[in-house]
């Protein structure tokens, strides 16, 4: 991995982990002294970011974390419903036996994280989401389109950023969805298996907007 694009993953890392907040302006001097990077090496890094959406760069006025606010939010979900659900038919028409078994062991690692934020456990946030992220991947990855893979992880990655803002965890019936869409990925019913997922997504979304107003987190008109 050359240094550009280790400064390009950490400093999504942070605006996606909030560690760079939403509408913040990134300035270069500031960023050459927290990620040691250069500053041609940050403007094509945030260049990159920019031509994501992950970045905002308006003419002349430097550069700024992309805001928050609800159309995006829902616009998000939208194009993330629609991305995954094709994704997923395919897969599931192309999936073989090694499919079946990463996309078991993938849900078997975010059911035991699950239960352990069940439990009381809330300090292995990172750890949960990459394994909700697996789990996911799992599902669409015999669909046999890098184009299609490359848009939807980064549609996902924008809605990730949305989750951590509220952190905050559906619990036993997320846990339930998911539970419901590894058996009927495994029949290999597509129709219930894409209704499942666009379920799992729109009470995702429901739950991140009611979280967003109780913590006064959407920006007002």
């Amino acid at each position: 991995m050359t240094v550009g694009s280790t400064i390009y993953q950490t400093i999504k890392h942070d605006i996606i982990f909030g560690a760079l907040k939403p509408g913040e302006k990134l300035k270069l001097d500031m960023l050459k002294k927290r990620y040691d990077a250069s500053l041609s090496t940050l403007r094509e890094t945030l260049n990159r970011l920019a031509s994501e959406g992950f970045v905002d760069a308006p003419e002349q006025r430097g550069f700024y974390v992309h805001p928050i606010s609800v159309d995006d939010l829902r616009e998000i979900a939208n194009l993330r419903v629609l991305l995954e659900c094709h994704a997923l038919d395919l897969s599931l028409q192309k999936g073989d036996t090694e499919w079946e078994g990463n996309l078991v062991a993938a849900h078997h690692k975010l059911y035991r994280m699950e239960q352990e934020r069940l439990a009381g456990n809330q300090t292995k946030t990172e750890d949960w989401k990459r394994y909700d992220w697996e789990f996911h991947f799992a599902m669409i990855a015999a669909c046999d389109s890098k184009n299609l893979l490359d848009l939807h992880a980064t549609i996902f990655d924008k809605y990730l950023r949305y989750q951590m803002l509220v952190l905050t965890y559906r619990g036993e019936v997320a846990m339930r969805e998911h539970k419901a869409m590894l058996d009927s990925a495994l029949s290999r019913d597509a129709e219930l298996t894409k209704k499942l997922l666009a379920q799992h997504i729109e009470n995702g979304l429901i739950h991140c907007l009611e979280a967003m107003d109780e913590q006064e987190l959407i920006p007002q008109r």
